[in-house]
């Protein structure tokens, strides 16, 4: 009896298009490695960048030309010699001084309008003022906010746009599709920004951008997971690990307003008690501060102050809400496990007592990984931004002039 035959079809070449899709990729991915290792060890030698990456020497000279072209770095002014022998190594740093981004934060009372440079520090920023929270008369305020600051600074070429707030929003499509505060819904704010300043924009949650913020520029560079707990009138959350940040189906992950907090005792919009949000919104701690008389204020700030000027009541007020920031950060903690864990909530930042609070509540095994943001004087306005910087260190040749 003849043996039965298995054929096996032959393999087929990849598409071409397959193949450019993975090529595309990879040289992305080095460029984006490249860059941000001259972003946190600059000035460095070539070989360094290519020890620290992996990549070969050859590419990251290619590489490096290319950012030098595109006016990305630069050659450091003082060569350096391997050992005291050989050839010198011209060293690369990040070139600051040619482009900005542009950084729009809304929040809820005002909208931040910033530039920052290519290390996300901020070179200019403004607040406006509501007038009314209709999304197409605030987002053009804040369009011509920025012309206003790149006009007073001629010698800055514009990147594009970030755009972050609270709420849901779709980075993908670039809309803000629901801001129970503000009463939006489906805005489109890239469509909106985009006509207005005719640069690039991108739209991202504030809790996302500045985790992203954090790993490129703050506190939690090096860390292989980061958690951020965002705490203003909004309260939410975003989470990274191996550099990259959960968004979710349509970008809804983050959404915490809603999860309870044990010993809470606000009534909440949605019917229930003691949801986060409306136990540790700036509203609810304005509200309690005006119960107990410290001033007739809508400011957080004004609370901090008083607490600074030695009001033991705005004090306690502080360091109570911190506490409740710890319990949230604690129930985040047990279900993500983050290796670092950064907060953003006004008395954590400009109050020692509020962030040894949050820590006791966090517990002293993981009181390490909580830290404040690395932004303290300017968060809103990186917040902003680094939705646009993120952009440019992760595809640095599609995002800047001129590239192909």
């Amino acid at each position: 009896m003849p043996r039965s035959l298995t054929l096996t079809p032959p393999r087929q070449a990849a598409p071409a298009a397959v193949r450019r899709a993975v090529d595309s990729d990879r040289r992305r991915t080095s460029a984006s490695v490249i860059l941000r290792s001259v972003l946190e060890h600059g000035p460095v030698a070539r070989s360094t960048i290519a020890r620290l990456t992996g990549l070969s020497p050859a590419s990251v000279t290619d590489y490096c030309a290319r950012f030098a072209e595109l006016g990305l770095i630069r050659e450091a002014s003082a060569p350096r010699r391997s050992n005291g022998v050989g050839r010198p190594h011209v060293p690369v740093d990040l070139d600051d001084s040619r482009f900005v981004v542009g950084g729009v934060h809304v929040a809820v009372p005002y909208t931040t309008v910033a530039l920052l440079d290519l290390r996300g520090r901020v070179v200019a920023e403004r607040r406006l003022d509501h007038e009314g929270t209709a999304p197409e008369r605030l987002l053009a305020n804040a369009a011509d906010g920025l012309d206003a600051l790149l006009a007073a600074h001629p010698a800055a070429t514009a990147l594009g746009v970030g755009v972050a707030t609270g709420g849901w929003v779709d980075r993908d499509s670039g809309t803000i599709v629901e801001h129970p505060l503000l009463g939006w819904r489906d805005v489109a704010v890239r469509e909106a920004v985009g006509a207005r300043t005719g640069l690039p924009v991108h739209v991202d949650g504030h809790a996302r951008a500045l985790v992203n913020a954090e790993r490129l520029f703050g506190r939690a560079r090096g860390s292989r997971s980061v958690l951020h707990l965002f705490v203003g009138n909004v309260v939410d959350a975003a989470f990274a690990t191996n550099d990259e940040v959960h968004h979710g189906p349509r970008s809804q992950a983050g959404a915490i307003a809603h999860l309870p907090l044990a010993g809470g005792t606000e009534r909440c919009a949605c019917g229930r008690t003691g949801c986060l949000q409306a136990e540790l919104s700036e509203r609810t701690l304005c509200a309690r501060a005006r119960a107990e008389g410290v001033g007739g204020t809508d400011d957080p700030m004004r609370v901090v102050a008083a607490a600074a000027a030695g009001d033991p009541v705005a004090a306690r007020l502080l360091v109570e809400r911190a506490r409740l920031v710890g319990r949230a950060a604690a129930l985040l903690l047990d279900v993500l496990n983050p290796d670092t864990v950064v907060v953003t909530e006004i008395g954590v930042i400009h109050r020692e007592d509020c962030l040894a609070a949050l820590r006791e509540e966090v517990g002293a095994e993981r009181a390490a990984a909580v830290v404040p943001t690395g932004f303290p004087d300017s968060v809103l306005a990186v917040a902003g931004g680094a939705v646009a910087l993120d952009v440019l260190y992760r595809d640095p040749l599609g995002a800047s002039p001129g590239a192909t």
